[in-house]
């Protein structure tokens, strides 16, 4: 699409270029006003036709002759730009709307448990909990506010606390899914998004590698504590972004997002006032 924006800006320029020319052409070779002289042109690069005027004199014909040579092409590469930008546009909300859909299903299948186990065993968690108590009255910069102040937070998991057989043993019940997700042609439009997957799938691999994973020693442990960082960072940021779509777009499912949210320990599916 920014090649398209390039485009549309160098026709625009020399659209306009063309105006001015053909404008101070028609008050000197046509003797016009900048009124007169500016309509002449319009009509000239437009190819409407003149109707209660037009060029008078030999020299304003053969001008009017060099405007549509120069200034048609031009008209038509404005107009043929700002409509293939259109186009653009609306298949690409398109394909972020498949994308967010996308984004959704992985969060109600993976993302949210993983969330719930990651948040149990981080020991700064209740720093992050305030901030993430979302609401129906959240405004734009209060979710800028809010990722602003997440990434100078320590994201961490007390690993020896992990049940990392059961995390294993959800990964690798996820593993199709995961990898039917990868497949997915729209990741390319979403880089936050596939990193996020990624990381996700990484970890898996990790932990399924690892025979005996209750007897890792601490180095290794160490090491899939990394990897468990890498992948709770990413699933936070990318939870925020997500209830904002929600939020701007969906408020249906914002309200379910709302009451299942796993930083919030009193949040419930049910509704009960």
């Amino acid at each position: 699409m920014d090649h398209i924006r390039v485009r549309l800006r160098i026709y625009l320029i020399i659209f306009f270029a063309v105006m001015i020319f053909g404008t101070l052409g028609f008050m000197i070779v046509e003797d016009l006003s900048p009124v007169d002289a500016f309509y002449f042109s319009i009509v000239t690069i437009a190819t409407v036709g003149y109707g209660d005027i037009h060029p008078a004199t030999q020299p304003g014909k053969l001008f009017a002759i060099l405007l549509i040579i120069t200034g048609v092409g031009t008209f038509l590469g404005v107009v043929a730009n700002a409509t293939e930008l259109m186009l653009q546009k609306r298949e690409t909300q398109a394909r972020m709307e498949k994308m967010n859909m996308v984004i959704g299903t992985f969060y109600s299948e993976v993302g949210l448990k993983l969330l719930e186990v990651f948040t149990e065993y981080d020991p700064r968690v209740d720093i992050m909990r305030k901030e993430l108590i979302i609401t129906e009255y959240w405004k734009d910069e209060d979710f800028l506010n809010v990722s602003n102040h997440l990434k100078r937070h320590q994201y961490d998991v007390e690993i020896n606390k992990v049940s990392l057989e059961d995390l294993r043993s959800f990964l690798l019940g996820k593993r199709d899914f995961l990898l039917r997700l990868l497949e997915n042609p729209v990741l390319l439009e979403h880089e936050t998004f596939t990193e996020l997957l990624r990381a996700v799938f990484h970890l898996t691999e990790e932990l399924t590698f690892r025979d005996d994973i209750g007897q890792s020693p601490h180095p290794d442990k160490m090491h899939i504590a990394g990897d468990i960082k890498r992948s709770y960072h990413l699933l936070v940021d990318q939870w925020l972004a997500y209830m904002k779509h929600l939020k701007d777009n969906y408020p249906y499912l914002f309200s379910l997002a709302m009451r299942t949210n796993p930083f919030d320990r009193k949040a419930s599916p049910i509704i009960e006032s």
